[in-house]
C-alpha cells in the first residue's frame, strides 16, 4: 500500500510560519512530481504548489508566491512546504499529492488529476 503521511500542521496566529511534510512510503514515488493542495472550509480543493524531483523545478499558486517555499529531501523521500506569513484565509486541510505519471504539468489540471493522496494536515491560523 502506498502512502502519503503529511505532518507539520497546527495552530499558528497570523504573521506566523509553519512548515509542513509530506513523506513517501513507497521508493517509486522518488522519481515523481509531488505537491500540495488545501481545502479551506466550504470550499474547494485547490492546488498551492508543486516540485519536479528530478530538476528543482517549482510551481505555486499566486497566493503563496513569495510567502511558500516547496522544497524536497531526496534521501528522505521527503517534500516539504515552509508556509510564511500566514494569515486567517490560510486556514484549511493541506494535502499531499502526486499524479500517477509523475509529471509536473499534471497539477495545471487540478485536483483531478491527481492520483495519490495522503490524509491531510490541519493548518489553522488564528487572527
Amino acid at each position: 500500500q502506498v502512502q502519503l503521511v503529511e505532518s507539520g500542521g497546527g495552530l499558528v496566529q497570523a504573521g506566523g510560519s509553519l512548515r509542513l511534510s509530506c513523506a513517501a512510503s513507497k521508493r517509486t514515488f522518488s522519481s515523481r512530481a509531488r505537491g500540495w493542495f488545501r481545502r479551506a472550509p466550504g470550499k474547494e480543493r485547490e492546488f498551492v504548489a508543486a516540485i519536479s524531483w528530478s530538476d528543482d523545478n517549482t510551481i505555486y499558486a499566486d497566493f503563496v508566491k513569495g510567502r511558500g517555499t516547496i522544497s524536497r529531501d531526496n534521501a528522505k523521500n521527503t517534500v516539504y512546504l515552509q508556509m510564511n506569513n500566514l494569515k486567517p484565509e490560510d486556514t484549511a486541510v493541506y494535502y499531499c499529492a502526486v499524479p500517477r505519471d509523475g509529471s509536473m504539468s499534471r497539477f495545471s489540471e487540478g485536483s483531478g488529476a491527481m492520483d495519490y493522496w495522503g490524509t491531510g494536515t490541519l493548518v489553522t491560523v488564528s487572527s
